[in-house]
């Protein structure tokens, strides 16, 4: 009998690879050409280029006051917007296994603060991004989301999300201070101004020139978390002239920027549940109920699609069709998150397409999402900084923000059929200029069928879009009808 010891055993697979952990074939790490550390790197690369959304989110919800005269707590914002965030991006990670993480939209919160609360309390807002949402998740279960999405041209689409970034632009502008109303004392028809008394004066309105030419620059230099870096640096440069100069608190507005005490403090849940889904159709009457829904669904519906496909499309995970397997599975998450925002009082959560930044990492899994996810958990201990941020050192995110939606949508316009670029111009102008996303949505539609008829192209109008305008026009006639 032989003494010598046992060959050793191969701990190769059949395919000479070493063998995957569970958690590599949970996620199907190595099947999509990635690692573990690269996921964790993705991970983290998206959380900071998207992390701006813990404290920009507070400062348009906070900064609202809803038909009653009532202001959401800034502090119970915070917790609300990372304890959602996290939740929902867990969730796309460990059940939609994609790269891409959710959190409170830009554009949609600008509807519920500047929309809905001044016609309802709060609670009935939130109620309505939560029947929103629900919606959605039945339009994904019946398979008429997708249906829907192609029924709507690409031109009015694309003029649809570019109004709601010159939407948010202004709504940055405003907040700041380099942009302010003129109030109806002064007898004019000009109803906006260049700072105060139409000149730019006081460090605060600094603060946001400095800022937004910062994060314009990190964009142009293509820096991973160039709007983070910016509200960051912002900050530290407002505290440090609030403390020298003791500018009055009333230049900041809300957020007056000083060290707190102690940075680190327990979350507020204050928020979550306060939320009541039908009382908002008893303050403003049931199609006009419905029309707001229509909008928040509006504005989450085909943002979310178009960064799921680009971000999917980014990481090489779509198939030769196009398509993204298991797309209707990350399509009902997404209708999740926007009932779970209005939940929590956060505003409809939707996907980011900062997810980009982790994909640039190297994330190609679910992983990535996971590892955002429990940052924006560790996130819900630190509301004391993200409560001393001023609006001036957030609010140049809006504008660059309008300025990525303006920049990769305008040029996707048949600007050479009228039927389409018309609408499309007029959609995306109303929304600032009338400060509501819903009639620009609204006109936009009614005027895309009037043209198309006109033209003679009646027939390449979807039934769906008829029955839209219909109601938009029913709506635009209520008062004259004496319906409201």
């Amino acid at each position: 009998m032989s003494t010598s010891a046992p060959a050793p055993v191969d701990a190769r697979t059949p395919t000479g690879r070493p063998p995957v952990s569970g958690l590599d074939r949970y996620f199907r790490i190595s099947e999509r050409g990635s690692s573990i550390p690269r996921e964790i790197r993705g991970g983290l690369a998206t959380f900071f280029a998207m992390a701006y959304i813990i404290v920009l989110n507070p400062i348009i919800l906070g900064s609202a006051v809803d038909k009653f005269g009532h202001h959401l707590d800034s502090g119970q914002l915070v917790t609300a917007t990372a304890i959602t965030a996290a939740f929902t991006t867990l969730l796309m990670g460990v059940i939609g296994n994609v790269p891409v993480a959710l959190a409170a939209g830009l554009g949609v919160n600008t509807v519920v603060a500047l929309q809905l609360a001044p016609k309802m309390s709060w609670p009935d807002a939130m109620g309505m991004v939560v029947l929103a949402g629900f919606a959605i998740m039945i339009l994904v279960a019946t398979g008429l989301r997708e249906r829907v999405m192609s029924a709507v041209p690409l031109g009015l689409r694309k003029g649809i999300a570019i109004g709601i970034g010159l939407f948010i632009m202004l709504i940055g502008l405003v907040d700041s201070g380099f942009v302010s109303r003129i109030p109806d004392a002064a007898h004019t028809t000009v109803p906006l101004q260049l700072g105060t008394g139409g000149h730019l004066t006081g460090w605060p309105v600094l603060i946001f020139i400095l800022g937004t030419l910062l994060t314009l620059g990190l964009i142009i230099r293509k820096v991973s978390g160039a709007i983070l870096i910016s509200i960051v640096s912002m900050t530290v440069l407002a505290v440090i002239i609030d403390a020298a100069a003791s500018i009055p608190a009333a230049q900041w507005g809300l957020t007056v920027p000083k060290w707190p005490g102690n940075p680190v403090s327990s979350p507020d849940f204050g928020l979550v549940g306060k939320v009541s889904l039908f009382g908002g159709f008893h303050q403003v009457g049931i199609l006009t109920g419905i029309l707001f829904v229509f909008t928040v669904l509006l504005s989450c519906f085909f943002d979310a699609m178009g960064t799921i496909l680009g971000v999917s499309d980014e990481a090489g995970l779509l198939d030769k069709k196009g398509d993204l397997p298991g797309m209707n599975k990350v399509l009902m998450i997404d209708g999740i998150a926007t009932a779970a925002g209005g939940a929590t009082s956060s505003s409809a959560n939707t996907c980011f397409v900062e997810s980009t930044a982790g994909v640039g990492e190297g994330a190609r899994t679910g992983l990535a999402s996971v590892v955002t996810g429990l940052m924006f958990v560790l996130a819900l201990f630190l509301t004391p900084l993200a409560t001393m941020v001023p609006a001036q050192a957030a609010t140049p995110a809006l504008v660059a923000v309008g300025f990525l939606i303006l920049s990769g949508s305008i040029r996707e316009i048949d600007w050479s059929d009228y039927t389409i670029a018309v609408p499309a111009f007029l959609t995306m102008v109303l929304m600032p200029f009338t400060y509501s996303i819903t009639n620009g949505i609204g006109i936009g539609f009614l005027t895309f069928c009037l043209l198309r008829v006109a033209a003679g192209r009646w027939r390449e109008v979807p039934v769906a879009l008829y029955v839209v305008g219909a109601v938009f026009a029913f709506y635009y006639l209520m008062p004259a009808l004496g319906l409201v």
